[in-house]
């Protein structure tokens, strides 16, 4: 009886992709699965020939001989073929197979598991000033955390010794197991794919690799940072479990409140008082802004709630160049205690206004504001 052509087995055309074809086996191999078709003969024999088609259709030196010669340039028995298939316990006869089914129910075939115990990530919290926000500073910080053994250099083994060949998967980090048809494997239980155990752990560390300490850490607060940013420290987490990549340290920021200067985005605000002469007349006054007291120059009539600009005086832009600026408000203070002398003076003042303005201008602002008859 002739042999089925192999792209016929597996459904695909002659001039098909490597990664179709792979893609055609994955399907029928889950479709005629023997553990899907338990005591189902046909099933188990389709699920051979399948297997025979992908061995040859899967490797391009064996395809090109097929594409050429048919059968007769693969041979009768190709990866053991029907007959050997029978007697298979592990997937090293059939490689292709191996992986894909691997690939499928989440084996691992071949080749020794390797696991990475990379150290978990820290987080801390820091407050600076305003000020600081604004021109950046460094902060020291303690930080509780597990450090590599210095006694066994992180290997978990007592000095002079070092870990052995685990005896349950003989170094390979995987143990194999039957499941119906076919011969699976799965990561050691007991030493945790590593392929390794510890006899004789370090008596510093009980074997684990790290030992729990309190680490200095100085943090750089860059220029710029709002409240809540986070502050990312590679490599100063926890350290990795026998060697591994230590974790990484997220350290957030939070700014005190100023009782002076209030952030607006990348501006700082201010209030400045004036006395009423001041406001009329216009003077200099003091002004606080982040990189210390500035005069400012306040104009002739300046009515209160009036805002004045400090360019440049505000937060730097984080990450860019460039910094906002300072808007600083005046509030004009009127005074609630006069003596009688004062007092007679602001009338003459208001009086004098009248002489000049109608109803309602300033000499009317002047008798509402202190109350002049």
């Amino acid at each position: 009886m002739d042999k089925r052509d192999y792209y016929e087995m597996l459904g695909v055309p002659r001039e098909a992709s490597s990664e179709t074809i792979k893609k055609a086996f994955r399907r029928l191999a889950i479709k005629y699965h023997p553990d899907k078709n338990a005591g189902d003969k046909t099933a188990e024999e389709q699920f051979k020939q399948i297997n025979e088609a992908y061995e040859v259709l899967s490797d391009p030196s064996k395809r090109e001989a097929y594409d050429q010669f048919g059968h007769a340039g693969v041979g009768a028995g190709v990866g053991g073929g029907p007959a050997g298939f029978e007697g298979v316990q592990d997937f090293a006869d059939f490689p292709n197979l191996g992986d894909i089914l691997g690939e499928m129910f989440g084996g691992r075939t071949r080749g020794r598991a390797r696991v990475t115990r990379q150290g978990e990530d820290l987080q801390a919290e820091v407050e600076v000033s305003l000020k600081e926000a604004a021109t950046g500073t460094t902060v020291p910080l303690k930080v509780g955390r597990f450090e590599a053994c210095q006694a066994c250099e992180g290997s978990g083994s007592r000095t002079g010794t070092s870990p052995k060949t685990c005896p349950e998967c003989r170094g390979s980090g995987t143990v194999r197991f039957s499941q119906g048809f076919f011969t699976l494997s799965q990561t050691c239980r007991r030493c945790r794919g590593e392929g390794s155990v510890i006899e004789h752990p370090c008596p510093e560390c009980r074997g684990g690799g790290r030992v729990r300490r309190t680490a200095q850490v100085t943090i750089r607060i860059p220029p710029g940072v709002r409240e809540g940013t986070s502050l990312r420290i590679s490599g100063a987490g926890q350290a990795g479990d026998r060697g591994g990549h230590p974790g990484d340290l997220y350290v957030i920021v939070h700014v005190k409140e100023d009782p002076v200067l209030v952030r607006q985005g990348d501006d700082v605000i201010c209030e400045q008082h004036l006395s009423f002469p001041q406001a009329v007349l216009g003077c200099e006054i003091l002004v606080p802004t982040l990189d210390g007291t500035v005069t400012m120059k306040i104009p002739p009539g300046t009515q209160s709630g009036s805002m004045f600009r400090l360019r440049e005086r505000g937060i730097p832009h984080l990450g860019a160049r460039g910094q906002g600026d300072q808007l600083v408000r005046m509030i004009v203070d009127v005074p609630t205690k006069l003596t009688e002398h004062q007092r007679e003076l602001i009338r003459e003042f208001a009086q004098a206004f009248e002489k000049k303005t109608p109803e309602g201008g300033p000499a009317g602002f002047v008798k509402r504001m202190f109350g002049t008859p």
